[in-house]
């Protein structure tokens, strides 16, 4: 078993080049998940309040057999939760059902700008993470200008930004200004929107689509180990999540082969300019 690469974030710690999504598990099956994850490499594990599986991911931690200094566990703060006092209150309350003693990576989910509170919540991260209590402090589904405020208000830069990322969705310029500001950048979703989701005029899953059958073909890879390497190729953190014990171990197997040029502008080729699942400009999470 071979761990993934790290990718070393501004803050100065490392984080693993690919991680675990965990959203839509429920604690029973994410419990059982997590350790399967962790023998097959995995050291990041990404789940969110909002997801309502904290408990079952901190029991998958401890079920892992190792050390807790080895894993990078994620989670998230919620729009309802927002503001300073709120968000130390959160975090404890994550703490809690992780039953951990620090966060390795804690975001703001969503900017909820019409709340206009994220930068009070961001405040109290700068604090929390002096405090120990979290390791690195980031966002999720934050834009140039939402990061801009952050930088222009507090000083402090987020280490990661998380967003929906995928090769219908590559988002080349919100991409580059994150590495200009020297923010690591996260994907959701990194496989598309799930097996139902449909692309050319509604008849192909994205996982479907020939392009991608043929550069797997080629390399003797599925599609989803492309759209992985695509992503960790570029730098990206991709979060595939699966429950099954031979997806997992495929999709972290992506460290072995290399997509040659032409390879990547095939891939990068299928942005079609998808709509986000939703617009942080004005999406209110709750």
């Amino acid at each position: 078993m071979a761990l993934a690469p790290t990718v070393k974030l501004n803050d100065g710690n490392q984080l693993p080049q690919i991680g675990l999504g965990t959203w839509p598990m429920q604690d029973a099956q994410v419990a059982e998940v997590v350790p399967q994850a962790v023998a097959a490499g995995y050291r990041l594990i990404d789940t969110a309040l909002n997801y309502g599986n904290e408990t079952g991911v901190g029991e998958g931690v401890r079920r892992s057999g190792v050390d807790r200094e080895e894993l990078f566990v994620t989670t998230k703060v919620p729009g309802r939760h927002h503001g300073y006092d709120e968000t130390r209150r959160s975090l404890d309350e994550s703490l809690a059902r992780l039953q951990l003693d620090y966060i390795d990576l804690y975001l703001i989910h969503w900017p909820n700008p019409s709340v206009g509170k994220y930068i009070d919540t961001w405040r109290a991260f700068i604090d929390l993470q002096k405090e120990g209590k979290v390791r690195s402090i980031g966002v999720s589904n934050f834009k140039p200008a939402h990061l801009d405020r952050l930088l222009e208000e507090t000083g402090v830069l987020p280490a990661v930004n998380q967003i929906q990322l995928y090769p219908a969705v590559t988002r080349v310029d919100e991409r580059a200004y994150n590495e200009q500001l020297g923010i690591a950048v996260e994907s959701w979703s990194p496989l598309g929107l799930g097996a139902n989701a449909k692309y050319y005029g509604g008849n192909t899953s994205f996982l479907d689509i020939p392009v991608l059958r043929q550069i797997a073909q080629k390399h003797g890879k599925t599609t989803a180990q492309v759209i992985l390497r695509w992503h960790v190729q570029q730098g990206l953190v991709p979060l595939p999540k699966s429950a099954n014990s031979e997806r997992l171990a495929q999709n972290i197997d992506v460290f072995s082969f290399q997509l040659d040029e032409d390879d990547m502008r095939q891939v990068s080729a299928l942005d079609d300019g998808s709509a986000d699942v939703a617009d942080s400009d004005t999406h209110e999470e709750q």
